[in-house]
């Protein structure tokens, strides 16, 4: 199939008012041709666009975030957009095909819901699902300890994101606070260590990192999301800050922090 924006019995309408994942495969493998597609998209790698998969996700979960149904059908379509292209690169040099990508997940998810497609007894609440889920999961990557199972944690995810899986990984074993009492008083035992580095004037980095991971865990104690409480910190952070040069104005530039404070004082109450 020929993709050209003209008519012709051999070539594709452009025009057409719909699409199919078909005509986006094809589009894809049209892209990559040297000479009649495109010279970046033939010139890309799986590393060249990672940061790109990246990206789009990120894009999926600020239009899910926005209740944007619009911009997330938008946004999908990006992502799905990613998908065709490693597996088109893969195609290419012979590692895997689309029908591999999509018979692996197919199987995966047979297997790893014996609840719905095999004899396992049937399960209730979501939450029950979890254990048969792991179970399955460990089975299939052979992981025979709990360590094995923290290693399987993708360390390219969110450093927030990481810690709370590896906590998780770590609370199946029995290795966890009881309450998030004794998690709160690691982040206090943290945070004197931590200022204990900076009196000293000394490298903070494992500190803080201690601190951060501590903090970590009585946000997952208290079923909170790290990266959200981060994100909605720093966006409260923007607005408090927006009112400060508000009240500011040209003044900010050259005033004290005693007197930006006291502004941010007035933002913090405003914004309550």
């Amino acid at each position: 199939m020929i993709w050209h924006c003209q008519g012709d019995e051999n070539m594709v309408d452009c025009k057409k008012a719909t699409f199919g994942f078909d005509d986006l495969w094809e589009i894809m493998e049209y892209l990559r041709r040297p000479e009649e597609g495109c010279p970046w998209d033939a010139a890309q790698t799986h590393a060249s666009i990672r940061k790109n998969f990246l990206e789009e996700a990120y894009e999926v979960c600020e239009a899910i975030d926005r209740q944007d149904n619009v911009l997330l059908c938008e946004e999908l379509g990006d992502t799905l957009f990613q998908v065709v292209f490693h597996t088109r690169i893969a195609e290419e040099e012979g590692v895997f095909t689309m029908d591999d990508v999509t018979s692996g997940i197919c199987k995966k998810m047979i297997e790893r819901h014996p609840h719905v497609f095999g004899h396992h007894e049937k399960l209730e609440k979501p939450e029950d699902t979890y254990n048969v889920w792991d179970a399955v999961k460990a089975q299939e990557k052979s992981q025979k300890t709990y360590t094995d199972a923290m290693n399987d944690v993708a360390k390219t995810l969110p450093a927030l994101m990481y810690a709370e899986k590896v906590q998780g990984r770590a609370k199946k074993s029995g290795f966890d606070w009881p309450a998030v009492s004794g998690a709160m008083d690691k982040v206090r035992e943290e945070a004197a260590e931590l200022q204990e580095c900076i009196d000293r004037d000394e490298d903070i980095q494992e500190e803080l990192g201690d601190l951060l991971f501590a903090a970590v865990n009585v946000a997952r104690m208290r079923d909170v999301d790290p990266e959200e409480a981060l994100l909605r910190a720093t966006q409260k952070f923007m607005r408090r800050f927006a009112l400060v040069e508000q009240m500011a104005g040209e003044r900010l530039r050259t005033m004290s922090i005693e007197e930006m404070t006291a502004l941010w004082q007035k933002a913090k109450e405003q914004s309550r």
